[in-house]
């Protein structure tokens, strides 16, 4: 079992950057895919970026690739998100989760987050 806490929302204004943290607790965080999704109100919780248990593979959702950077330090059971040239329509609730498997679907999930927001103002 795997609990995850997301910090680094904050408002930043379009064209910044925002870094965001999952810690993890659980001496077996290296064995979890981490994912982020976000929600934005009104709208279905959605994949953003992954990173496979080493870190060797990452993988992003089209509207974010080459804007955002996601990666891990397994020694410190940290997995962050680098938001750059962030846009008003990424402002959502961000969230980690985890699981055993690579998976791009909420509902794979198998661990949470409680979220953290980022409003992007233009």
């Amino acid at each position: 079992q795997v609990q995850l806490v997301e910090s680094g929302g904050g408002l930043v204004q379009a064209g910044g950057s925002l870094r965001l943290s999952c810690a993890a607790s659980g001496r077996t965080f290296s064995v979890y895919v981490i994912d982020w999704f976000r929600q934005a109100p009104g709208k279905e919780r959605e994949f953003v970026a992954g990173i496979s248990r080493t870190g060797g593979y990452t993988y992003y959702a089209d509207s974010v690739k080459g804007r955002f950077t996601i990666s891990r330090d397994n020694a410190k059971n940290m997995v962050y998100l680098q938001m750059n040239s962030l846009k008003p329509e990424d402002t959502a609730v961000y969230y980690c989760a985890a699981d055993l498997t690579i998976a791009t679907s909420a509902g794979a999930m198998d661990y949470w987050g409680k979220g953290t927001l980022v409003t992007v103002s233009s």
